[in-house]
């Protein structure tokens, strides 16, 4: 018995099978009316509202691309006014490491010229200092062999009655002058 029941399950569903696949009016008028039926409640109903949604959904992609353009460009512009600024910063310092070493070595001559010219006014000093006292020991000099002199004329006066006397001693006064001198 359950073989028969088999043998007429598989009849009948050959049977619903043919029936699906062979072509038959009635099937295809109500499939026709059920299709026309479904597209004009899923177009009133769903397509206008599916269709604003991705309407929607495509403005605010575009409104999100457009926005991504133009924080990109504020960006790019934001990076080249950093890279401006920051070679403006480079040409500043190098400005500045130029000008201080242009201003020490201007301040490094001028301590050499004022250091060479503080040299040269001591060394001129020293020669006017030396002159001074050379001019004042020649006259110191003058004055003791004017002294001397003097002294010497007193005592060949006082022994004017001996020449030789007086001889020896002019000759003495001499050797002591010349020996002054060359001290």
């Amino acid at each position: 018995m359950s073989f028969l029941f088999l043998s007429l399950t598989a009849v009948a569903a050959e049977e619903t099978r043919a029936d699906l696949l062979s072509p038959s009016g009635g099937l295809m008028f109500w499939t026709i009316v059920i299709f026309v039926l479904l597209l004009i409640v899923l177009s009133r109903f769903a397509f206008k509202p599916m269709l604003a949604a991705v309407e929607a959904r495509e403005r605010s992609l575009q409104e999100a691309i457009d926005a991504a353009r133009r924080d990109r460009e504020e960006a790019e512009r934001v990076l080249a006014e950093h890279r401006a600024q920051l070679e403006t910063a480079r040409a500043e310092a190098q400005k500045m490491i130029a000008d201080g070493r242009a201003t020490a070595e201007k301040l490094r001559s001028d301590l050499l010229e004022q250091t060479k010219t503080q040299q040269q006014e001591m060394l001129e000093r020293a020669r006017r200092d030396i002159e001074t006292e050379k001019t004042n020991a020649i006259a110191a000099l003058r004055r003791e062999a004017v002294d001397l002199a003097i002294a010497g004329a007193g005592k060949v006066i006082e022994r004017n009655l001996d020449s030789d006397a007086n001889r020896k001693l002019v000759e003495s006064f001499l050797g002591s002058v010349t020996l002054g001198g060359k001290a």
